[in-house]
């Protein structure tokens, strides 16, 4: 029925209809006052109820016309289907229009009483007076209450698509921002790795004939980082920033053999830092070696601000094969964030007897971690970030050695 509110009131319409077609085919309402012809009775009584089918769609003009109607319905005493046709078309009034027009139909409901008892007076006249008013009162104050409650759902729903907007505006203004800075920082290594590729060039040239061997290893330098170098201006092409920092001072970029510096720091700021890095950290590609010091520094970060008095962190940065994995995770208690685990394979994870892969923790945070997953993805890794077993927060990211041309 909710579905398909026609479907409801065409069945309310029938029920009425049949209510009063069966109190005249039972004689009437006074079995000693002769009523019409049927073919006068029925058609009023199916007439009356008709415009409740439209009382959703076109509330007012079904109003009306079961206003109307109920004249002829009421002055040929044909049943109660009049009155209740009236009673609910004032609800309808009241919800779907407005409180101005539903006091317009609930004044011309009143009239209509007026003019009935005026023209056909009866005896019990005073108690159907008083019923229709308490029918009136009734109606008005129920449409009343769900015109308020609808208004109060509609308003709670245009405020939640206002913050889904500015959240998601928020986010788009975050990661745009972040690009921007992973940009300037990619175009610092780049403009390395060609400095480097002309110098070596230039001292190629100049022992190409009293040094070959020299020579081919300059040779195979620029090759090398020349590769390193198309690697990383395919992804600085992929960002595609507006550059807004050419005022900025340069400063050289740190990078992974920098972790001890920063971990000093952060040491001297009041969080004890368990610092322990693997072998070949030294050989990364600039833009990897950059990707994960400011990983892990903006994990830090958040540690010092968000893990409480007393916290400390532990940072593993670990070379295999041809992926770097860093694991940095704090003892304090964090902030609750919506959490959602998954399988390695982006399914929930299976149990079982088999050993399954290790399931990830997805989080949905601030714009300190969506910088680091954009920076994580800018190289083809991955991050997650989400409460560590046994208490405490961690992130983990795994970024490729390898940055394919």
């Amino acid at each position: 029925m909710r579905a398909h509110p026609m479907v409801g009131d065409s069945l309310l319409a029938l029920f009425l209809a049949a209510f009063d077609i069966l109190v005249f085919a039972s004689g009437g309402i006074d079995p000693e006052v002769p009523g019409p012809a049927w073919y006068v009775a029925v058609p009023i009584d199916l007439a009356v109820v008709a415009p409740l089918v439209f009382r959703r769609k076109r509330p007012l003009i079904a109003a009306y016309a079961a206003y109307f109607i109920s004249y002829a319905h009421s002055a040929l005493d044909l049943g109660v289907s009049g009155l209740a046709a009236l009673a609910i078309s004032l609800y309808s009034v009241q919800v779907y229009v407005g409180r101005k027009q539903g006091l317009i139909y609930g004044g011309a409901f009143v009239v209509a009483m007026v003019v009935t008892a005026i023209v056909k007076p009866e005896p019990s006249m005073a108690a159907q007076l008083l019923f229709s008013a308490f029918t009136i009162a009734f109606c008005w104050l129920l449409g009343e209450f769900m015109y308020a409650r609808r208004a109060y759902q509609r308003e709670l729903e245009a405020r939640l698509h206002l913050l889904e907007t500015e959240r998601d505006q928020a986010a788009r203004i975050a990661v745009a921002e972040e690009r921007g800075r992973i940009a300037r920082e990619l175009h610092d290594v780049v403009a390395h790795s060609v400095s480097v590729m002309v110098v070596q060039a230039d001292g190629a040239a100049l022992a190409l004939k009293s040094n070959p061997e020299l020579a081919g290893r300059a040779l195979g330098t620029i090759s090398e980082t020349g590769r390193g170098a198309l690697g990383e201006l395919r992804r600085l092409l992929d960002v595609l920033r507006n550059d807004r920092g050419d005022d900025e001072p340069r400063v050289p970029q740190p990078d992974a053999t920098a972790l001890g510096d920063l971990a000093e720091r952060m040491r001297a700021a009041g969080v004890p830092v368990d610092l322990a890095l693997g072998d070949g950290l030294d050989e990364l590609p600039a833009g990897v070696s950059l990707g994960i010091y400011r990983i892990v520094q903006e994990s830090l970060t958040n540690t010092l601000k968000h893990a409480g008095a007393g916290a400390s962190a532990a940072v593993r940065v670990q070379r295999t094969g041809d992926d770097v994995e860093v694991l940095v995770r704090d003892d304090g208690a964090g902030r609750a964030r919506q959490l959602q685990q998954v399988g390695a394979n982006g399914t929930a994870p299976q149990t079982g007897s088999a050993r399954q892969p290790a399931p990830r923790l997805s989080v949905a945070g601030g714009n300190g971690l969506i910088g680091m997953r954009e920076r994580a993805h800018v190289y083809g890794g991955t991050l997650e970030v989400g409460p560590a077993v046994g208490g405490g927060w961690q992130v983990r990211a795994v970024l490729p050695v390898r940055l394919n041309s």
